[in-house]
């Protein structure tokens, strides 16, 4: 009988891989989501590193200009569906059963399962590189009429997506139903930490946009191989349509990377600031109102197409309009520093430099979506710069900000400060220095996606690859830090930050055991 109950026990709590491979448990998965997103990452990097070699002067380094290509699509694709949206996953995974006091996710296996799918959909996604034809020469937007010739890699790819989505669509649903249904008593909406409130506004922007894209590449596939003509002009269909249902999910998809940052930098400024977070309510409305205006602004990408005058203003102003509850996170970010007790660890380096390179990031949105202004400056380097100071300075800083925030929750172990700070220091000025020459090119009027260049242009572009080759180095330090509070360092303690101890629970996570008989009132 004993031997019996040994081997359930056994069954029930495997180690090793088995333990990985099988595990419902939210922390593991969390974690798994982190660490597949960090390889991820480093594999899309490494490919920056090859197209930032290649410019480094004019004329052909490297590459021929369809592997340059290629390169680009690819590192465009694995950078937000490997890197980004699976972080923030891993991220939702871990801090949000804790926050709202459940006891993991409402679908353990689900949760399982929608990890698993990222693997293969990565490897089928790479290996679409190799197959012929190679892999996506009509950019990571896959653009008819390329797209719809090209050989096995782009099915290869469009399958690879339609995975991809499937998991990002399970996950959205799991966490839509943890935190609407697993609160801990007497926890309103409304009291919910701000990281929650992100996560539940992304979770309904994945379920609502990630079928559109699902619907758009299936319309590709047909075209292809089923005689279909959507797209093709030369069946009748309409080769803009596509750039219509794509940009109809592709810009959503910008506030489902950017969204959860947003959470993460209104967890750490209140910490170091030791104040809460100004203006709760307010932010809790501008996260919505932001998710709503994201519908309504696609033809921004598209005012070259030939669209009537009254829909290039119709989405102009709509663009410019998404400045507003932007500004209100700037601006109650701002207020919440205001007069607090700041300590500078590393967490709130990351959380004041994406408030600060977020907002420039903005800006140039708002250039942008001047229809005369941005007629100038469409495909070239300018708008390069512009979503990269969104998505690396906005997304990914936050992501590193948050591994460091809740990184002695997780592992028990304080990371090493000075090292941290050194990451930080080099990621951010090596980003600045990379990418901020690129508004002078864009300006100056150099196109994007070229191998090749004129002299005029030669010295922006090699003091951009050294900073690209310095950003990238700097995050093999990120992963030695991360390594090293793994293995060990200084403990924790239950409350590494110290923070205020009315907002410890909205910090970080809820007092241990539910200790709370009713949650404290945010408005208080």
């Amino acid at each position: 009988m004993e031997s019996t109950m040994t081997a359930v026990h056994h069954e029930e709590h495997p180690s090793g891989l088995a333990r990985w491979l099988t595990t419902t448990n939210h922390k593991d998965i969390g974690t798994l989501y982190l660490w597949f997103s960090f390889a991820m990452f480093l594999f899309a990097g490494s490919l920056a590193m090859l197209i930032r070699a290649e410019l480094f002067q004019p004329g052909l380094q490297l590459l021929s200009p369809a592997v340059f290509n290629q390169l680009t699509a690819l590192h465009g694709l694995i950078m937000i569906f490997g890197a980004i949206m699976p972080a923030f996953v891993g991220f939702a995974n871990w801090q949000v059963p804790l926050m709202i006091g459940a006891p993991d996710m409402a679908f353990p296996r689900l949760n399982n399962w929608s990890f698993w799918l990222l693997p293969a959909a990565a490897t089928l996604l790479i290996a679409s590189f190799f197959a012929p034809g190679g892999a996506m020469a009509a950019g990571w937007t896959m653009y008819p009429p390329l797209f719809i010739q090209g050989g096995i890699s782009y099915d290869m790819t469009i399958l690879a997506i339609h995975i991809l989505g499937l998991s990002s669509i399970m996950g959205a649903i799991n966490i839509v139903t943890t935190i609407l249904n697993l609160r801990a008593p007497g926890m309103k909406l409304m009291m919910m930490p701000l990281f929650v409130w992100t996560w539940l506004i992304t979770a309904y922007l994945l379920v609502a946009v990630m079928p559109v894209l699902a619907s758009v590449i299936t319309m590709l596939l047909t075209d292809r191989h089923f005689g279909t003509h959507f797209f093709s002009a030369a069946g009748g269909g309409d080769p803009v349509m596509f750039q219509h249902i794509f940009w109809f999910f592709g810009h959503p998809e910008v506030y489902i990377m950017i969204l959860p940052a947003f959470g993460i930098i209104s967890t750490i400024i209140p910490t170091f600031a030791r104040k809460k977070l100004f203006g709760y309510t307010s932010m809790v409305y501008a996260v919505a109102s932001i998710a709503l205006l994201s519908f309504i602004v696609w033809a921004h990408h598209m005012f070259t197409t030939g669209m009537p005058v009254a829909g290039q203003l119709f989405f102009m102003y709509s663009t410019m309009l998404i400045a507003i509850p932007t500004g209100v996170k700037v601006f109650n970010w701002v207020a919440t520093l205001w007069r607090g007790s700041i300590s500078f660890e590393t967490p709130m380096l990351f959380a004041l430099a994406v408030v600060c390179l977020f907002t420039i990031g903005g800006f140039s949105g708002l250039v942008l979506a001047l229809v005369p202004v941005d007629i100038q400056l469409q495909d070239t380097y300018y708008v390069v710069a512009h979503f990269h100071y969104v998505l690396f300075s906005g997304a990914a800083m936050s992501i590193m900000g948050g591994v460091y925030y809740w990184l002695p929750k997780w592992t028990g172990h304080m990371y090493d400060e000075t090292l941290g700070k050194w990451h930080f220091w080099l990621t951010a000025v090596a980003f600045n220095v990379t990418f901020f020459p690129m508004h002078f090119l864009g300006l100056a009027g150099m196109p994007r996606r070229i191998p090749d260049y004129a002299l005029q242009f030669a010295d922006f572009n090699r003091i951009a690859s050294v900073g690209a080759f310095v950003l990238g180095l700097a995050q093999l330090l990120f992963l030695y830090v991360v390594v090293k509070c793994i293995r060990g360092g200084f403990a924790a303690g239950e409350r590494p930050w110290d923070g205020a101890d009315t907002l410890e629970w909205t910090l970080t996570s809820p007092p241990p055991y539910h200790s709370f008989t009713t949650p404290p009132n945010l408005s208080k």
